[in-house]
């Protein structure tokens, strides 16, 4: 993983997981998040439009960090790469993608969730992984758990973080950061809600600046 890449998840602390249903909606939602101090979002590769939406949020907000998240493919990590993407996360350890992306020179975190994907993903070189789906897989004392013997990975958690736990899982030693996506859920964006999305936003950037 790029240390610049490193150094903006551990200060943001949070990275939206984002399913974007129609493209047209990318660029304010670039925006929204830019404008209320969250500067990095993983795009989701399981519409049709991802590959579009990441294009059209680089190009419109070029100091957004963003990364296409749910790639399971050696197609979809090459059309991230063309539209743009900074990073890329997969949901499980699928050792010819984690390759792949090494190969491309695209920074990656792979998921995981027990102690022999970690071991596999140590044995690819890879350190800082994401715990999916944490709160279905133990929650907090499942990631303590898998920390513990494992002392040169750190963790990203995804799947069922919420404001009211968020804090607790960051407060785990080398937690990183946690996917979420409650940030930005479709009904606002097919709504055009972006001030309540933005609400979300600042709320969230209030709690782990705490």
């Amino acid at each position: 993983m790029e240390q610049t890449i490193l150094e903006l998840l551990t200060r943001c602390k949070v990275v939206p997981v984002i399913q974007i249903n129609h493209v047209e909606h990318a660029v304010p939602l670039a925006n929204t998040l830019v404008e209320n101090g969250l500067p990095v979002a993983e795009v989701t590769f399981r519409t049709d439009v991802a590959a579009d939406a990441i294009k059209a949020m680089k190009a419109a907000v070029p100091e957004l960090c963003v990364g296409a998240g749910t790639l399971l493919t050696k197609q979809q990590i090459d059309s991230a790469i063309e539209a743009g993407a900074e990073f890329g996360v997969a949901p499980g350890l699928n050792p010819t993608t984690a390759n792949y992306c090494k190969e491309k020179g695209l920074p990656f975190i792979p998921g995981i969730n027990n102690p022999s994907q970690i071991e596999q993903a140590m044995e690819l070189g890879y350190s800082l992984l994401k715990f999916f789906p944490a709160e279905a897989s133990g929650g907090i004392p499942m990631v303590k758990s898998l920390l513990a013997p494992y002392r040169d990975i750190q963790l990203m958690p995804t799947g069922g973080i919420k404001p009211d736990n968020l804090q607790d899982y960051l407060a785990v030693d080398r937690v990183l950061c946690c996917g979420g996506t409650w940030l930005t859920d479709t009904a606002l964006m097919d709504d055009g809600r972006w001030d309540e999305i933005g609400e979300r936003i600042r709320e969230t950037v209030t709690i782990v600046t705490k």
